[in-house]
């Protein structure tokens, strides 16, 4: 019988297993905290319950723990990107971003993506699987023990669709945010999505306080289709349609990202294009310079450039930011670490 994911449930259905064990509810306001606040590695570090209980735990449940394969430093800015190991060998990135506001950790939620955009590297070896409650929050554990420093905001941009895994995305999102964990406020947290429009229109009844990031990286059907396959499916004005849903229902201001590709989405046209198609929207807008990867060839625009699209877009009463670029000498973009390592294992 395969053990129970301990670390992916609430205090509440922790409870419920203990009494299943002949145990008291209690009990689940003791090891809570060890799961969530104290990030315990074993269950023998659990030093307020009994050897008894210890033992049910360890031969019924188990306890999800990543492994640090990597780790690079910035010397730019001490941006740190992880590559952590899962319990079955699969690979994960996360990165840990130092702001006034506080620090950031950008974390996966798949091993692997299906959704194919032609500029990302997590995408290029398809996707594995998707990552439960419990290794999509040991991340940021991981990052928190590793760098002794508080996690104040988490971003779910990393390897991975969240939105392709949308039950275990909400556990983890109601787990982060548990006042008896680690209590990290649901505004501070985001969540970024291609635009699978069914899950943006079912995550906005859920009625979070999250931010929710739209991937549109062009101003037109015909180039996103060429820039992200799931257009395909989902055209570019169901995507901006589910995004004002998303804002009536919650309140909260939605960001759409916009990853700036030399000769491709960076042109005035563009720019114009993309201002009547989201006027009138709470909305921000971040533009990210394209991070180049070997397989493809898309470059960065010049920085005048990406300055005019800034600019074009302003003048529409649009808010925008170009977005700083962290770690770009540590493989900083989603999949690039991940990607480096799996050619290494290829060649040993």
């Amino acid at each position: 019988m395969e053990k129970a994911d301990i670390k992916s449930w609430n205090q509440k259905e922790l409870g419920e297993f203990l009494i299943s064990l002949g145990e008291k509810p209690f009990r689940a306001k003791q090891i809570y905290p060890w799961l969530h606040v104290k990030h315990a590695e074993t269950f023998e570090e659990m030093t307020d319950i009994s050897k008894k209980l210890k033992e049910k735990l360890i031969n019924t449940c188990k306890l999800t723990v990543l492994r640090q394969e990597d780790v690079q430093c910035s010397k730019i800015d001490g941006t740190r990107k992880y590559l952590f190991a899962l319990p079955d060998g699969n690979m994960v990135e996360s990165v840990w971003m130092h702001y006034r506001h506080g620090n950031s950790v950008c974390i996966s939620s798949q091993a692997g993506c299906r959704m194919g955009c032609r500029f990302c590297a997590s995408t290029l070896d398809g996707l594995v699987r998707n990552l439960t409650p419990a290794e999509m929050l040991d991340q940021v554990y991981r990052i928190q023990e590793d760098t002794g420093e508080r996690v104040s905001h988490v971003v779910v941009m990393g390897t991975g669709e969240p939105l392709d895994n949308y039950e275990n995305l909400l556990k983890f999102i109601r787990l982060i945010s548990d006042e008896n964990g680690m209590n990290i406020s649901q505004r501070n947290l985001t969540v970024s999505t291609c635009g699978i429009v069914p899950a943006m229109y079912r995550l906005a009844e859920e009625k979070l306080q999250i931010t929710l990031a739209l991937s549109l990286h062009a101003s037109s059907q015909e180039k996103r289709m060429e820039l992200m396959p799931v257009a395909k499916k989902y055209d570019i004005q169901q995507v901006v349609e589910a995004c004002k849903d998303y804002f009536a229902k919650t309140g909260r201001r939605i960001t759409f990202e916009y990853s700036l590709v030399r000769g491709v989405n960076d042109r005035d046209g563009d720019a114009w294009q993309l201002g009547e198609l989201i006027r009138g929207m709470n909305c921000h807008v971040n533009l990210i310079p394209v991070n180049p990867i070997k397989e493809r060839n898309y470059l960065q625009p010049d920085s005048q450039v990406i300055l005019n699209f800034k600019n074009k877009l302003e003048k529409n009463g649009i808010n925008v930011t170009i977005r700083r670029e962290m770690g770009r000498d540590i493989d900083g973009a989603c999949g690039q670490l991940r990607k480096k390592f799996s050619e290494r294992q290829g060649k040993a």
